[in-house]
């Protein structure tokens, strides 16, 4: 079968509009999705996660906006949110709405998330659900067993969504590659959201999953291209401060690119969209003037020296495709 996918190169990741570390007020929230729209982006990823219900509802309060078939709008499923005036925390989520957030990856349950998110965002439709943070990041030595409850409910339940002509597409959002290769194995996604594991400082993606998805004609979604913002000047990497090797790979490769006179944020930009499996990447902004630069930062001429260098000192992989 064809397997839908979003439209890149450039995206808008949710998480950041869910108060992600710190408080996005309102108006900066709408200026960063009017400007993402303003500079062309038309896919759009959010979660019911982010925020507890927040980002969803900042979404839907900017793309109800625009004509519905002009953009791609993706959401999570795994996690039902239950009314609570406690708002109990939702790290690393802070102020969100008051909800306590339940994972839950039943056939029912991806049936009610995909309702309660529309609800939330005041759009009829979503067009890609993602099975949220099935993997062992976030559960631990439980995320097999959780699979194969997933694969009973949460898959079977999406599949049939899509067969229906409810969504377009379903897949994972995750942080790690082993969830990605056994859906392949074992069920029939479209498009996985993968978060830090194709990157200019991490390709863990090259060895088994992206030939896979090759073969499979399935499509990524590349979310944290900076790694956290360790490519783009700040000093965490998969949201904790970084590991000494990881800063030290950074500076050379920021060095490279500074020979060239090449700046490092479109170099890490542009290497993850260049591979034929990403469809679309989605760096977090959590305001306007980000959102803008990363897509001047898109198409900024990185010259074929600094991909030339990065080769020669082993800095990338000689199998990653570059622009």
């Amino acid at each position: 079968m064809a397997h839908f996918a979003p439209p890149g190169p450039l995206g808008f990741g949710g998480a950041p509009l869910g108060n992600m570390f710190d408080v996005v007020d309102e108006e900066t929230a709408e200026a960063a999705l009017v400007a993402a729209w303003d500079s062309g982006v038309r896919y759009f990823d959010t979660a019911p996660h982010y925020g507890s219900g927040l980002s969803e509802h900042r979404f839907g309060h900017v793309l109800r906006r625009y004509p519905r078939d002009a953009f791609v709008l993706s959401t999570k499923v795994g996690r039902l949110l239950r009314p609570d005036a406690s708002s109990p925390e939702n790290p690393p989520f802070v102020k969100g709405l008051p909800f306590r957030v339940q994972s839950d990856f039943s056939y029912d349950a991806a049936l009610r998330s995909v309702e309660d998110s529309c609800q939330r965002l005041g759009l009829a439709r979503i067009d890609i659900a993602f099975v949220h943070d099935l993997a062992a990041d976030h559960l631990g030595d439980a995320w097999e067993e959780q699979f194969e409850f997933a694969r009973t409910g949460a898959f079977r339940a999406l599949t049939r969504l899509r067969e229906e002509g409810v969504i377009l597409g379903w897949g994972l959002g995750v942080n790690l590659t082993e969830p990605c290769i056994r859906a392949l194995e074992q069920a029939d996604p479209d498009v996985f959201l993968l978060a830090g594991r194709y990157s200019l400082l991490n390709q863990p993606a090259l060895d088994r999953l992206f030939p896979l998805c090759a073969e499979r004609g399935v499509h990524v979604v590349v979310g944290g291209p900076y790694n956290s913002g360790l490519l783009a000047g700040g000093r965490n990497f998969e949201y904790r401060e970084a590991p000494p090797e990881m800063v030290a790979k950074r500076d050379r490769i920021a060095a490279v690119c500074a020979r060239h006179g090449a700046d490092i944020r479109s170099a890490a930009l542009q290497f993850c969209a260049a591979h034929p499996v990403v469809a679309a990447i989605i760096p977090g902004a959590k305001h306007a003037r980000k959102v803008q630069e990363n897509a001047r930062l898109m198409t900024t001429t990185v010259p074929a020296a600094v991909w030339e260098e990065l080769r020669r000192e082993g800095l990338i992989p000689p199998a990653a495709p570059t622009p």
